[in-house]
Formats: structure tokens, sequence, C-alpha cells
């Protein structure tokens, strides 16, 4: 039993598998000087909990029901600059891109071992950004080899090629399956691509995601 005292990290787990949640409590509860005050199961629960509890580190899903992870990342941010989100993700892409300009602290992957994400929870509450190893190799090739100049050229730079030529696909009108069949994927596989585009255009649905790539110049 975690006894509440002030010098204990709150920690408000936001995510929609029992499971993960479930680990992460118990994970947390054993621990002396962290303490999970609440769970949310979908993004807009996280938003409103985050405004009404006020936790000291938000561990925050990408794929979840109503608004997505990056999309409340950057709503609790906007209503509370001081906050601490740890984004904790099966994503080993460059959904970091995204959970940096929404403002997250830090980004892990889950399956990471338990001290690890202990280590990453009171990095963030301390206001230090933690990335894991692999996304941290990442991050210091894409500043290291990245020009700016081209970037700014490149339409979605956060994307990769696959999931740029799916969005392009996207904003030409076309279904899920009819992308699967004209890239020969499994429609599994492009619904996560699309899943994982949506995240990092920070957009909450396709029409979103044709508007943006349209504006882009692609889809013609």
């Amino acid at each position: 039993m975690v006894i509440m005292t002030s010098d204990n990290i709150q920690v408000l787990i936001a995510d929609d598998h029992p499971l993960f949640r479930f680990g992460l409590r118990a994970l947390l509860e054993a621990e002396q000087g962290t303490a999970v005050i609440g769970e949310a199961t979908t993004g807009v629960e996280a938003v409103t909990l985050a405004a009404d509890l006020g936790p000291d580190v938000i561990v925050m899903d990408i794929n979840m029901p109503d608004l997505n992870g990056i999309e409340a990342t950057k709503q609790i941010l906007d209503a509370d600059p001081t906050a601490n989100i740890l984004i904790m993700t099966m994503f080993d892409d460059d959904s970091v891109f995204a959970a940096m300009r929404a403002g997250a602290r830090g980004y892990l992957l889950k399956g990471v071992e338990g001290d690890e994400t202990l280590r990453a929870i009171r990095s963030v509450a301390a206001g230090q950004a933690i990335f894991s190893p692999n996304i941290a190799e990442r991050l210091l090739q894409y500043f290291a080899t990245a020009p700016k100049t081209q970037t700014a050229e490149i339409p979605f730079p956060d994307l990769t090629p696959r999931e740029l030529e799916v969005l392009q696909l996207i904003a030409q009108g076309l279904t899920n399956n009819a992308i699967a069949e004209k890239l020969v994927l499994s429609p599994k596989t492009v619904r996560n691509q699309v899943s994982t585009i949506f995240s990092k255009l920070q957009v909450a649905n396709r029409a979103e995601a044709i508007v943006r790539a349209r504006e882009a110049g692609l889809g013609k």
C-alpha cells in the first residue's frame, strides 16, 4: 500500500490497454516515492483528469480512443505549460518528433525494464527530458544529418517514405483496402500506418488528414 505524502511523485496513467495500466500501477505502487492518482482510458479523459488532479507526471499512450495522445498532450500543455508528460508507446518510429512538438518531455517504448520506466518517470517529474536509447539515437541522427533548408522543403518530414506514400493515396481518396491492394500490404499494416500518420500530423480523422495533405500539395 502506498502512503500518500508530499514527497510522492503523483502519476496519471493514460492508456486504453487494461493490462498495461494494471502493470504500470503495480510497478508504481510497489515503489516507494511514487503513487498513481488516476487512470484515463481515452485522450479526452486524460485532458480532463490532468486538469482535475494536477499530477506530477502523466504517462501518455499515443493510440487512444476519442483523442490521440499527441493531441491530448498538446491540449494539456496549452492549459498548463508546467505539466510533465512522458509518452510511452509501442511506436518505435518518427512519432517522437510529433511528441516533441506537442511538448512531451520524454518518449519511452513499452516493454522496457521496470527500473528504466521508474527512472524515466523520476526524470520527467524533475523537469528533465528522457528518451529510450534507440529513440535518442534517432534524434541525434536527425539533427546531425537533416539540413534545415532541405527539411523545410519536404512536406511532413516526420513521415517515413512509406507513410508519405500512404498519405498521398489517402489524399487521392483511396480507402484503406484500396491502399493495401495498391501497395501489396495487409489491411492491418495499412490501418496501423494510417493511425501513425494521424498521430504524426496531429489530426483526429481522415478528413483532417486529407485537408492537411492537399494543402501541402499531395493527392494531385
